[in-house]
């Protein structure tokens, strides 16, 4: 599986970006539902990356790894992943968070975040680098990734 280094901002991708937990009050409040959460701007400042007040590091909001799925309505390969990362998200309950963004209300996100093909999925481990894909991923790559990098 081909991954990308993850860029903060477009204009940002050459600096180094540190990776720390943040002391946050919102820390932990992961929802542990085993359903795929729809964000937008406001809820990702608060669980994912608040990159508006952050901008030279990533601090990651949350306590459990997360996935982030940046897809379109519209998209047929999005259609393909959204239920398999529906399915992994009850098997994974508790352990790791899947959110999804839609780039056409969220095109905020998705610039901020570079992201210029869907569906991209960003994996941030709850400590060390994130990880991004483009494409749609089947079950099985999901699932060692979950695995081998998000729980490692």
């Amino acid at each position: 599986m081909k991954t990308l280094k993850y860029a903060l901002l477009l204009a940002a991708m050459a600096l180094s970006v540190n990776y720390a937990s943040a002391q946050s009050d919102d820390k932990g409040t992961e929802d542990t539902s085993g359903e795929v959460i729809a964000l937008n701007k406001e809820d990702f400042l608060k669980k994912v990356y608040n990159y508006e007040k952050n901008k030279d590091s990533l601090i990651y909001e949350g306590n459990l790894p997360c996935i982030i799925d940046f897809y379109a309505d519209w998209c047929g390969p999005c259609k393909k992943v959204e239920p398999v990362l529906k399915e992994l998200a009850k098997v994974y309950s508790g352990k790791i968070v899947i959110y999804k963004i839609n780039t056409d209300k969220e095109k905020e996100l998705a610039m901020a975040f570079g992201v210029r093909s869907i569906p991209t999925c960003l994996f941030i481990p709850a400590k060390g680098n994130p990880q991004s894909t483009m494409g749609a991923l089947p079950r099985e790559t999901f699932v060692k990734v979950i695995d081998e990098f998000l729980l490692k």
